[in-house]
């Protein structure tokens, strides 16, 4: 059977990765494969700024040997976010929650932030993937800072609003 590569055993980081001076622990791109491996098949999901933005790398979008049928929730207002365009393709009207080009795939759909958001509030998005800065031993997220952005964002909503929250960070000790 064909299909991703295990980038634990095979640990080739994605080009667009800059590997840390010193690995420790698992890459940032072995985490993102791992956290895709538990996404199953059918799921609503919303994929946070940054590291979690690689998880989308990992899952089917096509892949051979990977039949899950998965669909990517923007909270700008996208339903069936694709993946990221080529290089030179970019459509910079359409854009990420990231404020990165994005693409969409056959069937997807615009809407506004407030019907976003009410999807998000209302339990429909079945699985959201976070970065954080510090996460608690009981669990307790810390992923936003005041550092010229006026408000959270939609990192809470999502955290209360999943039905699943994955947090997908770097480790590091006091």
């Amino acid at each position: 059977m064909t299909g991703p590569s295990n980038p634990i055993e095979n640990p080739t980081p994605h080009p667009a990765l800059k590997p840390p001076s010193k690995p420790r622990g698992l890459t940032r791109d072995q985490m993102a494969w791992r956290v895709a491996k538990d996404i199953p098949g059918g799921s609503y999901v919303n994929l946070g700024i940054g590291m979690p933005e690689l998880v989308a790398l990992h899952l089917p979008q096509g892949k051979e040997g990977d039949n899950r049928q998965i669909v990517f929730h923007s909270e700008n207002g996208i339903l069936g976010m694709g993946p990221p365009p080529p290089q030179g393709e970019e459509d910079f009207d359409l854009i990420s929650a990231g404020k990165k080009p994005a693409t969409v795939i056959p069937g997807s759909a615009f809407f506004d932030s407030a019907d976003s958001f009410a999807m998000i509030r209302g339990g429909h998005i079945d699985i959201t993937v976070l970065g954080a800065f510090q996460v608690s031993e009981s669990g307790d997220l810390a992923n936003w800072t005041t550092g010229g952005v006026p408000a959270v964002g939609g990192a809470m909503d999502l955290a209360q609003g999943a039905r699943q929250v994955f947090v997908i960070t770097n480790h590091t000790t006091k």
